[in-house]
């Protein structure tokens, strides 16, 4: 082949130049388009030889270099099947101990859910068992209450019963110190009617002497005489009627008042007084109230005057009775006490504004709770005694003044009870603890022998207040207890009425 392409000069010696000697040929005749095909077969028989030579020796290098290649692919996909074996087989075992783990867990769920069945039917069972021993309490607790309302109801008859016989036995220790006063006070007007009697005999005898006297010494000296006997007989009558004062001052405040017209009449109808012109009404006695301890004084309408005690009441009161003698000129009476604490201000108050209504005062127990009470006496300006008592049971109060009832009435805060730590004041009335004064509500006038007690008083112990004989047992507050005088307020230390002024 080699020596047919070296004969050749005509044909080409390499591709490009066969390409160029194509384009050449492409312009003859087909005739030497085929001769040069045919020359040409054996050189490109001759290439494609050679290019297959170098393709199987490059696929055979190509060979050498990917043996390796393929030994490591073996190894790796033989270490992955041990890798996938060895993760089968452990994730069989995680899926197997998980089981197993699920399976405990619902076990544990299923013994906890057996306990708290238990449990429950246990309480429920217990439950049962209280309910019905409940029931059967209940059943005694309410056969109790029947019986303890039964007993409640007889009690209250009972009690009812017995409020009206203390009642009753009240009226009657009042009749009866009624009755023991007119026995003492007429057993002193006798024994004044008696003294009357002997000084009445002596001035007789007097008289007689005196007659005798004159008819002698007539003679001698008519007109000397006669001015003598007119000035004698003007001093010996004058005798009986100065000592009738002092007599029935010594009488009791009701003894006093009705023994005072009989003795003045008495004296009227002996022959040997002389005409005065004195009326036999015309003379009022003193009565001579003692034992009232102290007086105090208000001047006037201020907010500063007013009196307070160290400290209020010390415990709570569910009975009360508050006493004083009281005289004043005003118009209105004013407030006699007010007692405030921090949750109300007008826990008790007794007082009387400047207004319409004078004739009257409040009676105030926890605001606005309150009775209106008649003063209409205690307006003339001389001394009265006044008793105003309450208590929780059904609310019950009692108003008196001079001894006698002036109102009364019940279900007046029953049930109540007056707290203690409170400021108790005397002649102002409190709109705060201790302040907040209203001059329109100021007392003024005296007020002796206040005195506070946490009992309802008797009839009996009110009469003997008025009458003088000493304040009962039992007090918590006097006017001994009074801490501070404020503004104008004096203090006047008196035993009697008769000395306070």
């Amino acid at each position: 082949m080699q020596r047919r392409i070296q004969k050749s000069d005509t044909e080409p010696k390499s591709f490009f130049q066969f390409k160029s000697y194509q384009k050449n040929l492409r312009r003859p005749a087909l005739s030497r388009r085929t001769r040069w095909a045919r020359k040409m077969l054996p050189v490109c028989l001759l290439l494609a030889a050679v290019c297959l030579q170098g393709s199987l020796l490059q696929e055979a290098r190509s060979k050498d270099q990917r043996k390796p290649f393929f030994e490591r692919f073996r190894r790796l996909e033989e270490q992955f099947r041990r890798f996938q074996e060895v993760t089968l087989l452990r994730l069989q075992g995680i899926a197997g101990n998980y089981n197993i783990s699920y399976n405990i867990d619902t076990r544990f769920r299923l013994l906890q859910y057996d306990t708290v069945a238990a449990a429950l039917n246990a309480s429920h069972a217990a439950l049962r068992e209280d309910l019905g021993s409940l029931k059967t309490w209940m059943k005694k607790l309410q056969r109790r209450t029947k019986k303890l309302a039964s007993k409640l109801s007889s009690l209250a008859e009972s009690l009812s019963e017995s409020r009206k016989q203390s009642s009753g036995e009240r009226l009657q220790l009042s009749h009866t110190a009624d009755l023991t006063a007119l026995r003492a006070s007429r057993n002193t007007l006798q024994k004044e009617l008696a003294s009357l009697r002997e000084a009445s005999r002596s001035q007789g005898t007097k008289m007689e002497a005196l007659e005798q006297q004159l008819k002698n010494t007539l003679h001698k000296e008519v007109l000397a005489s006669g001015h003598h006997e007119l000035a004698a007989a003007q001093r010996l009558n004058q005798t009986p009627q100065d000592k009738l004062p002092e007599a029935g001052g010594s009488q009791g405040h009701r003894g006093g008042q009705e023994a005072g017209p009989s003795s003045q009449c008495m004296h009227e109808q002996q022959p040997h007084v002389l005409g005065t012109g004195s009326d036999c009404g015309s003379l009022s006695l003193p009565s001579p109230v003692c034992n009232v301890d102290s007086m105090l004084l208000f001047p006037n309408k201020s907010t500063e005057n007013f009196a307070t005690f160290g400290q209020g009441f010390q415990t709570s009161l569910h009975e009360l009775s508050v006493c004083s003698w009281v005289s004043t000129h005003a118009r209105s009476l004013g407030t006699i006490l007010s007692y405030a604490t921090e949750e109300n201000d007008n826990k008790l108050v007794l007082h009387g504004r400047n207004t319409a209504a004078l004739a009257s005062i409040h009676f105030v127990i926890g605001d606005p709770a309150f009775r209106e009470l008649p003063v209409e006496q205690l307006l003339d300006g001389g001394w009265h005694h006044m008793c105003v008592i309450w208590s929780s049971i059904q609310g019950k109060y009692w108003f008196y003044v001079d001894r006698r009832l002036a109102s009364m009435g019940s279900k007046f805060q029953e049930g109540y009870e007056i707290p203690p730590g409170g400021s108790l004041v005397l002649g102002q009335e409190q709109d705060v603890v201790g302040g907040g004064f209203d001059p329109s509500e100021a007392f003024v006038g005296r007020l002796s022998g206040f005195a506070i007690w946490n009992r309802t008083l008797m009839p009996g112990e009110v009469s003997s207040i008025a009458i003088g004989k000493g304040l009962p047992h039992g007090t918590i507050l006097r006017l001994a207890d009074v801490s501070s005088l404020n503004g104008s307020v004096q203090k006047v230390n008196c035993t009697c009425l008769e000395h306070c002024l």
